[in-house]
């Protein structure tokens, strides 16, 4: 458990490709439209275009979010960015996005998979906090149309591709900033969300690929279930050290993998389902991207302002998770 003051949200910003895949687009796949809506709450996702890497959709958000805090590139003195697709594995992902967007400044990449752009966020504001920033660009994104098997007709239709940017900066009057956070890990559970091959325990071979270990693997059930349980306990603990009752949230935002998790939550949280964002149904689950994207709908929909109570959640493969009480 920790808390960060002294840290301000600037602005956000998101971008997702124009190609939108629905249900019916992937009936010819083999994929049951009204199993997936029944399953999952999903009925579209955004797929990138030939040629568009996970950096290309960085800096779509980047600019965007730049532009509404009228922030420019020499401002920005970090660089987080939080994938589990980069471009390439060497050099990192929010290098190039370093290099595009004239920024001269460190930047890094951090791979926590769903709860990536949390654990992004709170590093970023560890470094506002430590005096050693005082600009952070944190952007969480993902192209997982290219990391899942397209023959695997109950994982396949989960995900999409998108990113989105959040800028952070020093406030000294951002007296309550990060109220309490949490980040965890439980590696004993690292198989259930995996991709199996192209690292150094598996390279990719003639017969990894012929056994598609190059895709995500997903044991779809045991995920749900450690979901529900993880955010409940964690949700609870953030929200205690705050000394903050659930009846006093403004907005919760959680990584949009399944409604039928977030539906449990909001029952375990006894939360008013209107102060639960969700846009699963129009984007999927876009792993790093899920929660920036979220918020910056959310801020542009006038559902989040100035002052607001705001409880958010990653969580997904390693497995690990994020949660924070914000300020906003």
């Amino acid at each position: 458990m920790g808390k960060v003051a002294g840290v301000r949200v600037a602005a956000t910003g998101s971008y997702v490709p124009d190609q939108i895949v629905t249900n019916e687009d992937l009936a010819a796949l083999g994929c049951d439209s009204e199993w997936i809506v029944r399953r999952t709450g999903i009925r579209q996702r955004r797929r990138a275009a030939d040629g568009e890497a996970t950096s290309d959709m960085c800096y779509e958000a980047s600019v965007r979010c730049m532009e509404k805090a009228g922030v420019t590139a020499d401002q920005i003195d970090l660089i987080i960015v939080a994938t589990m697709t980069p471009d390439h594995p060497t050099p990192s992902t929010g290098c190039h996005l370093q290099r595009r967007l004239g920024v001269t400044a460190p930047a890094m990449d951090v791979n926590a998979a769903c709860a990536g752009f949390m654990y992004g966020m709170i590093t970023a504001a560890q470094f506002i906090a430590a005096g050693n920033s005082k600009c952070a660009l944190v952007v969480g994104a993902d192209l997982m149309s290219r990391t899942v098997d397209p023959e695997d007709k109950k994982t396949y239709p989960l995900f999409g591709d998108a990113a989105g940017a959040m800028l952070l900066v020093a406030d000294e009057n951002a007296t309550e900033g990060i109220l309490s956070y949490q980040v965890g890990s439980e590696g004993c559970g690292g198989e259930m969300l995996c991709v199996p091959a192209g690292g150094s325990r598996t390279p990719l071979t003639p017969d990894t690929y012929a056994k598609r270990l190059q895709y995500l693997t997903m044991d779809g059930r045991n995920v749900f279930k450690w979901a529900v349980r993880l955010f409940a306990e964690s949700a609870k603990d953030v929200l205690a050290d705050a000394g903050v009752d659930s009846s006093e949230l403004d907005m919760v935002v959680l990584h949009q993998a399944n409604q039928r998790i977030i539906d449990s939550a909001v029952s375990d949280l006894n939360v008013a389902p209107e102060k639960v964002f969700v846009n699963l149904d129009r984007y999927g689950n876009t792993s790093g991207a899920s929660i920036p994207l979220a918020i910056d709908e959310a801020v542009r929909e006038g559902r989040m302002k100035s002052g607001d109570l705001v409880l958010m959640c990653g969580f997904g493969a390693g497995l690990a998770w994020g949660t924070a009480l914000m300020r906003w």
